[in-house]
């Protein structure tokens, strides 16, 4: 802000400097604390969080998930972006605000114009000049002399008038800086926050990774022994099969003998059927005596050889939980 340039082209330098401490929101001279935007013009807080707001209708509180909005000045219409604490996330202009104390006191030493100065109700004629420290009230010298207030301890009101102003003051001073200290707690409570929300997605995606590892080693495992159950199963199913094979070739000729033999049978000449009765009952003989396969064990298709216990596991997984 150039107040130089803005003083001197106005006779009066203190109607000049006021005209340069009016808010443009609020036409009225700033109020603490002043926030001065990336374009360096200056906002009372409350007017530019009006502002912000009004531009950003779904930002709630700097709590909410929305980080951040943007607003135009209300002077030149920069575009003013904010990070999620908003308006006061702007730096504050304590150059204007200490240029609004002076000028305030300064008005304050000033006298009235006439007809400004407050006048006592009870003498008409006389202005109120001092301070009635009993009944903590502005009055006038007659009520001291004459009036209610003859009585009571009184003081110069200019005195008075500094004394509070100076407390006021400092009241205000506290609670500024007891909302910037409540600012900072909200900031670090809302990175906390955030980074518990950024730790807590880390730590699922450890967890499920580790899960995932066990769920495929588990897997590899499981297939390793499905093909061990399959080369066994092989082995046996192959083994009985090739016994089969066995007697059903036995089988066929064996029939094959019982079909000759019974054809023999039906022979009625003695002379042929003895030409090949005892070669035919050789044969059979023979047969019956060498055709003794191989057999299978009781209980050879059996596979519980192949049990697995897994409870110790099971119990282990019911039993898992976090690292203490």
């Amino acid at each position: 802000m150039d107040f130089q340039a803005g003083i001197l082209r106005d006779g009066n330098p203190m109607e000049s400097l006021e005209k340069q401490l009016i808010c443009p929101i609020c036409l009225e001279m700033f109020s603490k604390p002043v926030v001065i935007l990336p374009c360096q013009h200056n906002l009372c807080r409350k007017c530019a969080n009006d502002v912000f707001q009004a531009a950003n209708p779904y930002w709630q509180s700097r709590g909410s998930v929305i980080s951040g909005g943007r607003f135009r000045c209300p002077s030149c219409r920069h575009e003013v972006l904010l990070d999620r604490h908003g308006v006061y996330g702007l730096q504050r202009n304590l150059l204007v605000e200490n240029i609004i104390d002076i000028y305030k006191q300064e008005c304050s030493s000033r006298p009235l114009k006439k007809g400004e100065h407050p006048m006592c109700k009870e003498h008409e004629d006389e202005r109120i000049n001092i301070y009635c420290i009993t009944c903590e009230v502005p009055t006038c010298s007659m009520c001291k002399v004459f009036g209610a207030h003859k009585d009571c301890e009184v003081a110069p009101l200019q005195t008075v008038f500094q004394g509070q102003k100076t407390e006021l003051n400092n009241c205000i001073s506290m609670l500024v800086a007891g909302n910037d200290r409540i600012q900072t707690i909200i900031s670090q409570l809302e990175d906390s926050c955030q980074s518990t929300e950024e730790n807590s997605e880390a730590a699922k995606r450890e967890l499920c990774a580790r899960f995932d590892t066990l769920a495929a080693l588990l897997e590899e495992k499981k297939s390793e022994l499905l093909q061990r159950i399959t080369r066994e199963q092989h082995h046996k199913t192959g083994f009985v099969q090739g016994l089969i094979h066995q007697y059903k070739e036995q089988l066929e000729k064996s029939s094959r003998l019982v079909e000759t033999a019974v054809q023999a049978m039906e022979e009625t000449g003695g002379a042929v059927f003895l030409m090949n009765a005892k070669q035919l009952i050789k044969t059979i003989v023979e047969a019956s005596k060498g055709g003794r396969l191989e057999k299978i064990e009781q209980g050879y298709e059996n596979m519980d050889a192949f049990s697995v216990s897994l409870e110790h596991l099971a119990e282990a997984v019911r039993t898992l939980d976090f690292d203490s």
